[in-house]
């Protein structure tokens, strides 16, 4: 079956299990660097927010031998759970001083999100934009997110420039950097130890969530200080848009090694909606700021 009909039957069956009370939408919703996933939501006349489950990984599921009914009991499920999450009252979200405690900044791909650039504010950053988002609480839905539109900055009063104020104040706080070694991270994940001298020196820098922790760039201050330790500047190579990688620039490679390590990476490792760039930069430890590496 293909993915058409496996939606359609999806829709089909929610609709006689839910009754005519609900309405049963088919979304195609544009995430990061314009990637296109179907949604599906089951709503009411009176729902003025709603969850979205997306269909992609439940046809994986079905290819696998899942049984049609076990996915929509199971999307109903979620529904319910997410809905009873989401039933508060939205009022709040027009006031600005209710809001703005928890207004947050990521860095997404300018080309490829030039789409909804349109309808977000935002500042470029080299080859990237720094786009904001209000995060809510994790008693309403754990890791939601609202992504802040160009309505809701005017309905603010606010501009691009004031919201980067906010946010970055926000998430220096609220997403605190981390800095650590390939190694001890191999470590952790394996149980197994990496030996200094067989392994390039290399650094993750993420946030303590580990949530697009990319946007650490803008205002890390472990990043100088690594420059310092190792006397020299460091290459960041942008592994997605949750973290990035720091190498000392001693120049024992030539740049197109590295933008070949990102590009390899970016089209084997990351998933399409979570690539940050396939650029390079560097951290010059005179100037104590981040460039992008042109040539």
């Amino acid at each position: 079956m293909g993915f058409q009909k496996f939606v359609e039957n999806i829709v089909d069956l929610l609709q006689e299990r839910m009754g005519d009370a609900y309405e049963i939408k088919v979304l195609r919703v544009t995430k990061n660097n314009d990637v296109e996933q179907t949604g599906i939501a089951i709503t009411r006349q009176e729902d003025s927010i709603f969850p979205t489950i997306y269909l992609e990984g439940l046809y994986q599921e079905f290819l696998k031998g899942e049984l049609l009914g076990v996915l929509v009991e199971r999307i109903i499920n979620c529904h319910e759970e997410q809905s009873m999450a989401l039933d508060l009252d939205m009022d709040f979200f027009r006031d600005y001083s209710r809001v703005k405690d928890r207004i947050y900044y990521k860095l997404v791909s300018f080309e490829k999100n030039k789409k909804f650039l349109k309808d977000a504010p935002h500042l470029r950053w080299h080859d990237l934009a720094i786009v904001f988002y209000y995060m809510l609480e994790d008693d309403v839905v754990e890791g939601g997110s609202i992504t802040v539109k160009r309505q809701h900055m005017l309905m603010w009063k606010q501009n691009a420039e004031s919201l980067y104020r906010t946010a970055r104040r926000n998430t220096r706080q609220g997403m605190p950097e981390l800095l650590v070694s390939m190694r001890e991270l191999i470590a952790e994940m394996t149980g197994v130890a990496v030996r200094e001298d067989d392994a390039m020196p290399m650094y993750v820098l993420t946030n303590a969530e580990k949530r697009f922790g990319a946007s650490v760039m803008l205002y890390s201050e472990k990043i100088g200080r690594l420059a310092e330790q190792f006397g020299c500047d460091l290459l960041i190579l942008p592994s997605s848009i949750h973290e990035v990688l720091l190498i000392p620039d001693d120049h024992a490679r030539e740049y197109a090694v590295y933008r070949q390590m990102v590009e390899e990476v970016n089209r084997t490792q990351v998933d399409p909606e979570e690539v940050l760039s396939y650029g390079l930069y560097r951290y010059c430890r005179k100037k104590s700021e981040i460039e992008e590496i042109i040539s």
